[in-house]
């Protein structure tokens, strides 16, 4: 009989789960708070159930000998080592999805708060100072809600306040016309909705493209009075510039349920009257955490009793049957898919997914679920293999696959392309005897390269000179090339260039590759 720690507050109906489906359970929630004591006795179990006050390091899962699987109720995985768990090979879920309606009407609720300024009158009046004409609000009737960042929670968001007569502006990379049309909304460009909207809430995850969305120079092409409600990340708001729009008055308020540093304690915001400020409740509902704890419960015991896995971050949907042998397959269409994703830069509307040969016979889901995986998470960041297919189903993005048998020279290869609202792209595979993925076609162009973790792609003019001056210019930057791969569609027409490298570009040393004559587009890529 396996055996799950609950380190963590759980309903006892979560508890319960565990004993009816065959588990043994041993429910220490405070057991979390004191690592000392959870690195002794870790050891004992083959599962564990947190939330977020088990923090589940590098030295716990050095202890972990018989931990199989470690289940986060809730969808925040930042007090978990994942690689380290990764590496031991012990499963991490969470449950995605179980927070959203209670986050998307937290938002709604800040909104209201900040329209009639609630916090402070009711400080006020328990004061008894009755400030009834101080204390003027807005209606958010016939306001325009402009909404940063359209998927699973910011749909909700939209539709309740469609409920109160707002309208609703979305701007997100990935929303396509046809999603955005499904849930009522008008997609923009981040100036439009930044130069319209009354209100502004934000529900993008935290990525190198959304960290300090807005700042000094976005918060300057506000709406004088706009009022910006956060219930999504720490960092997704430059607090200093929100600060000194605040004092300036062109922000008339905000409603912040995060911050970047967190717990928040002396910041700046809580010294202004029109600030609203909770301490991460978007989850934090009866209902909310009733459903991830009875989720995770679930989760945990049908893998440890069946081998089912759902809702993992490390590891895609497949039996332990069929792991040796889809494995690599996985891999490589996960690699296709960052390899497009990470070139993909305007709104998806599709993507079209072939099998041929030996991968047409295996289990195509999680090789379809890493595809979407691997071309969403450039841009989105908080996505899992298991999450993934969900995601770009909300986002109304069309998932296409093919199988068919053998015909070309390759045993199985998969072929990824990526419909976007200016063009198509698309991407080949294959698999090597070492098991290591090669793209065999980029564009229709056909070529041959080993994946390495940093590359750089180019696509040129088939002029005499530009690998000669892509190569000096590379050695001029001190960047080491591994492999120079090429491919070219005609003579004279387009070509590609796949070098392989030591390193990193900067923005600045990609810069320079791509003003060298003949270059159309240049790109660092990781893998």
């Amino acid at each position: 009989m396996p055996k799950v720690l609950v380190s963590d507050k759980l309903s006892p109906t979560a508890v319960q789960i565990f004993k009816d489906n065959g588990v043994e359970v041993d429910y220490l929630p405070d057991l979390g708070k004191d690592k000392d004591k959870l690195f002794e006795v870790i050891g004992q179990y083959d599962g564990l159930a947190i939330r977020s006050a088990t923090k589940v390091t590098e030295k716990i899962i050095s202890a972990a000998t018989n931990l199989k699987v470690i289940g986060r109720a809730g969808i925040g995985v930042d007090n978990v080592d994942i690689p380290a768990a990764t590496k031991k090979g012990i499963i991490v879920m969470n449950t995605p999805f179980g927070n959203s309606i209670t986050t998307a009407e937290h938002a709604i609720s800040m909104m209201m708060a900040l329209a009639r300024q609630l916090p402070e009158a009711d400080a006020s009046t328990r004061a008894s100072k009755w400030e009834k004409n101080r204390f003027m609000g807005v209606e958010v009737t016939s306001k325009t809600l402009g909404l940063i960042g359209a998927g699973n929670i910011g749909s909700i968001v939209a539709d309740r306040a469609q409920g109160l007569r707002m309208k609703v502006i979305a701007f997100d990379p990935f929303l396509t016309p046809e999603r955005a049309q499904t849930m009522g909304v008008e997609k923009v460009e981040l100036d439009e909705l930044l130069a319209r909207a009354d209100f502004i809430t934000l529900h993008t995850p935290l990525i190198d493209a959304t960290r300090n969305i807005l700042n000094a120079e976005t918060l300057a092409k506000t709406k004088k009075g706009v009022r910006i409600i956060n219930c999504a990340r720490g960092g997704l708001i430059d607090e200093e510039a929100l600060y000194a729009a605040l004092k300036s008055g062109q922000v008339a308020g905000a409603a912040l349920d995060v911050f970047l540093v967190e717990p928040a304690e002396n910041n700046p915001l809580f010294e202004l009257p029109n600030v609203i400020c909770t301490p991460h409740l978007g989850a934090s509902t009866t209902e909310a955490q009733e459903n991830v704890a009875l989720q995770v419960a679930e989760q945990i015991s049908a893998y440890l009793m069946s081998g089912e896995i759902t809702n993992a971050l490390n590891f895609p949907s497949i039996s332990a049957e069929e792991a040796p042998i889809i494995t690599p397959w996985v891999k490589l269409a996960e690699t296709l898919g960052s390899f497009a994703g990470q070139l993909t830069e305007t709104a998806i509307k599709g993507i079209q997914i072939e099998f041929e040969g030996t991968p047409a016979g295996l289990n195509t889901k999680p090789m379809i679920a890493a595809a979407i995986n691997g071309v969403l998470k450039p841009s989105l960041g908080d996505i899992n293999m298991v999450s993934a297919p969900q995601i770009a189903k909300d986002r109304g993005i069309l998932v296409e696959t093919t199988t068919r048998d053998q015909q070309g020279a390759y045993e199985g290869y998969i072929r990824l392309t990526v419909t976007t609202e200016r063009q198509t792209r698309g991407v080949a595979g294959t698999l090597f005897v070492n098991g290591k993925p090669r793209i065999i076609q980029v564009k229709d162009i056909n070529m041959e390269a080993e994946v390495t973790p940093h590359m750089l792609y180019v696509t040129n003019e088939d002029k005499p000179g530009h690998i000669g001056r892509l190569g000096t210019t590379l050695g001029a930057l001190n960047i080491n090339i591994a492999n120079f791969n090429l491919g070219r569609a005609d003579v004279g027409g387009d070509a590609i260039a796949l070098v392989s490298i030591d390193g990193t570009l900067t923005e600045d040393q990609l810069g320079q590759i791509a003003k060298l004559e003949g270059v159309k587009q240049a790109k660092a890529l990781t893998f």
